[in-house]
């Protein structure tokens, strides 16, 4: 009985290459925008909220976000999305629906899967109508950039913190940095002297020793010799 092999030609390779580098298998960034989430009237929603509110609700919001193109936007509306989905739980139904209204206009960077925060982020407490005026600044800064010239995002995952002001050093002038010369530091010179004394007590003491027994050769050659004391 003969059994015949399946046919395999180059074209199937070529077919099955193709298939395993399809961006349908592997699936699209965890956040890409192939057209604008943002409306044209976002902030008429944001300002019947705003107009609604009769006292400012206390809320939180990140005063040292890292300055980064497009990211600090899109990581300040992830926060803000965050404290709209918080107060709907609390709020009037009135309020609720002009809170969804608001909701929709960010509720995409939900399809963000962004890391967890950091803990060098630092929250101040400020009022809600500040937490709105600054979430239409950044829908106006994002409009006309996302989902056209900028459709991934996926960089912008990790929310990121300014550097901590208390660890830059003041900037110096290049003269001053070619005249001061940097000076070795004193613990390590006391650590090098430490770690050589042990080193040298051994040598002298290795040095003593094979003195004496050479002087004490020399003394049994020849009798008479005085030998050295030893110690």
């Amino acid at each position: 009985m003969t059994v015949l092999a399946p046919a395999w030609s180059p074209n199937s390779s070529l077919l099955l290459l193709l298939l395993l580098l399809s961006p349908c298998l592997w699936g699209t960034p965890d956040c890409y925008f192939s057209h604008s989430p943002i409306s044209s009237n976002f902030y008429m929603k944001i300002r019947e909220l705003t107009d609604y509110l009769l006292k400012d609700y206390p809320v939180t919001v990140a005063v040292n976000l890292q300055d980064e193109k497009h990211c600090k936007a899109l990581w300040s509306l992830f926060l803000a999305q965050r404290w709209i989905e918080q107060l709907k739980t609390v709020a009037g139904s009135k309020m609720q629906t002009l809170l969804e209204g608001v909701n929709t206009e960010i509720h995409f960077v939900t399809s963000c899967t962004f890391q967890p925060l950091p803990e060098c982020l630092r929250f101040v407490q400020t009022n809600i109508s500040h937490l709105l005026q600054d979430t239409c600044t950044q829908l106006f800064a994002l409009k006309p950039c996302i989902g056209k010239a900028c459709q991934n995002f996926s960089r912008c995952l990790e929310v990121q913190c300014q550097p901590d002001s208390s660890t830059l050093l003041p900037p110096r002038s290049p003269i001053a940095l070619e005249a001061t010369e940097l000076p070795e530091p004193r613990p390590r010179r006391l650590l090098l002297l430490l770690l050589l004394l042990p080193l040298t007590l051994v040598l002298l003491a290795a040095a003593w020793g094979l003195h004496w027994q050479r002087a004490r050769r020399r003394g049994e050659l020849h009798p008479g010799v005085p030998l050295p004391s030893h110690p």
